[in-house]
């Protein structure tokens, strides 16, 4: 009976151990622009007289007991005005039309003991959809770049596939004004490649499964043959130029010879 009740007390003191370590574990949680998210509680508020949320070292709602009744309280702080709500049942706090000022660690806590819960919420943008943009000849031996890119994002990777394979990739964690990612291809490759923009949450995508429409639909094409015409035409013209200016240096020394005789046989 005794070895029993030792091993039950063993048991316990075991389990409560492994609570007290899971409570202690920062969970991540990523949430986009715009949305709501819910940090849950993992104690039962019943038999505490006060429970608090805090994001940082601030103190940005609370639940308190009273001859049983519960009263929540909030932060007046400009960024959680009318965004957060807290359930008098579960402890749970809800964030609502979440930005990215709402970014950082949050605790649950139940007076001045540990924290029982901790959350690091990160916010992300909405990813835009990748621009594709395209610098060829329509020579088909030569080869295509293509230059993929995308403004104003944070925390994002950009890829380049090539059906379902990873030809390269570049990412960001602090905000950049724009960010691209060349690939050159076969001007006649008929497979399938895409741009992606993805962050923890979502991702965009835009697919070239034709490179034909590089001939017509690129930011600079021009046909070899063509290309070699209008050199030899602008150089041309620029001979025709300087043989002008040859000529007319010519003709106004001639015509300055000419006066210079002139003169000189009516002197005489």
């Amino acid at each position: 009976m005794i070895h029993a009740f030792i091993f039950f007390c063993l048991c316990f003191f075991h389990l409560v151990g492994v609570l007290v370590a899971e409570s202690n574990v920062m969970k991540t949680v990523p949430v986009t622009v715009g949305d709501s998210v819910t940090l849950e509680s993992i104690i039962d508020i019943q038999g505490y007289d006060q429970i608090e949320w805090r994001f940082g070292t601030m103190r940005i709602a609370r639940i308190k007991e009273m001859n049983g009744i519960y009263s929540t309280d909030y932060s007046d702080d400009w960024k959680f005005i009318g965004r957060l709500q807290l359930d008098n049942h579960t402890g749970s706090l809800t964030i609502a039309n979440i930005g990215h000022e709402h970014s950082g660690v949050y605790k649950q806590s139940i007076g001045t003991k540990d924290p029982a819960a901790i959350y690091n919420v990160t916010v992300y943008h909405h990813l835009p959809i990748p621009d594709i943009s395209s610098y060829c000849t329509q020579n088909p031996l030569s080869k295509c770049s293509l230059l993929c890119s995308v403004l104003n994002v944070s925390h994002v990777t950009l890829s380049w596939y090539k059906g379902i394979s990873v030809l390269s990739s570049i990412s960001v964690s602090d905000l950049s004004i724009s960010l691209s990612l060349p690939l050159e291809v076969g001007y006649q490759d008929n497979n399938t490649y895409s741009c992606v923009i993805n962050n923890p949450i979502s991702n965009q995508t835009k697919h070239i499964s034709d490179l034909n429409w590089l001939r017509s639909d690129c930011n600079l094409c021009f046909d070899t043959t063509e290309a070699v015409i209008r050199l030899v035409v602008t150089a041309l013209m620029g001979v025709a130029a300087v043989v002008a200016i040859v000529v007319l240096v010519y003709d106004i020394k001639s015509r300055t010879r000419v006066e210079r005789t002139n003169i000189s046989i009516r002197h005489r």
